[in-house]
């Protein structure tokens, strides 16, 4: 039965007062058990929580009795299971890091499209798609004919951008990401180095692929999530991902089944790069958690909650 509800959200907005405001939402998740990872900046907030429905729902109630989050949304979906073992409140410099300061995205984002719209977007020969993700997401799946600009991180996005002169005479761009707060900032870069037709998929992937049906998609493959489901397909429905505790790479059935996958300690991503004394804390720390499964112990080591995206 799944009843447990995830909510991603993220809004940029200016946050005066980010430590009162973390210890207010620390305090209202606390007293509803709600579970996640809560980012605060002087920017904005970004967020991915689950619990209970109605107590989920009483954490933003709460949020939009303050006129800055009056109208905030979430891309809602759902589990059997709690996707994220502990509550995190963090105060950052950015609420999703891209290490370019003066940004507006509140003001300067591109335009939103639609998931529909999105379609008739894709098949504008005058466009060209950009996937504002990582590496990593990028190999699980992604828009037919998107441009992958190979990241290991969203801060290094701007210089690859800055370093693609032939934007500069491209009619359109448009940009999509996992749920839509990497695209603002991207498209509010793009528009300060003087870029206008600027678009972005509204609500990322994870809405195009609650809203639209299958038969009418253009996305291949899984999108890689920040919870513990590690991947969801159409619906939002869980993938076939797992995760690399050691490295924390998505990994594939494929992945395994080689020879090079230790549970807990290596994968065909990683295999190799860990130092004998690393392996052997590893080893240890996947007996521990076997130990306390067998138990029927929860173990702090068996779930890794990421950070929103």
């Amino acid at each position: 039965m799944t009843n447990i509800l995830i909510a991603s959200f993220y809004k940029f907005v200016e946050i005066t007062d980010p430590v009162a405001l973390r210890a207010d939402l620390l305090s209202c998740c606390e007293q509803r058990a709600v579970k996640g990872t809560l980012l605060l900046a002087r920017e904005g907030v970004n967020g991915a929580i689950s619990g209970p429905p109605d107590q989920v729902e009483a954490v933003f109630a709460y949020l939009r009795d303050d006129s800055r989050f009056a109208d905030l949304s979430y891309q809602a979906s759902f589990a059997e299971n709690m996707p994220f073992y502990r509550l995190k409140v963090r105060l950052k410099q950015e609420i999703i890091r891209m290490g370019i300061p003066d940004l507006d995205p509140s003001q300067n984002a591109g335009q939103y499209v639609t998931p529909h719209q999105w379609n008739e977007l894709l098949e504008d020969p005058e466009v060209i798609v950009i996937d504002a993700r990582n590496d990593y997401e990028v190999a699980l799946g992604h828009f037919t004919g998107a441009v992958n600009p190979q990241t290991k991180s969203f801060s290094e996005l701007p210089q690859w951008l800055a370093s693609q002169t032939s934007l500069r005479h491209q009619p359109k761009v448009a940009m999509y990401c996992t749920g839509g707060i990497r695209c603002e900032k991207s498209t509010a870069f793009l528009r300060s180095q003087g870029l206008e037709e600027v678009y972005h998929l509204q609500g990322g992937i994870l809405n195009y692929l609650n809203t639209v049906a299958a038969a009418e998609s253009h996305w291949q493959g899984e999108c890689f999530v920040f919870d513990e489901r590690v991947s969801v397909v159409h619906g939002l429905e869980q993938g076939h991902y797992d995760l690399c505790r050691a490295c924390r790479n998505p990994i594939s059935s494929a992945d395994q089944q080689s020879d090079l996958f230790v549970l807990g300690v290596s994968c065909p991503h990683c295999y190799g790069s860990k130092t004998p004394q690393q392996s052997q804390r590893l080893l240890e720390r996947q007996h521990q958690i076997e130990l306390a499964r067998s138990r029927n112990q929860p173990h702090i080591g068996a779930r890794y909650s990421h950070r929103p995206q």
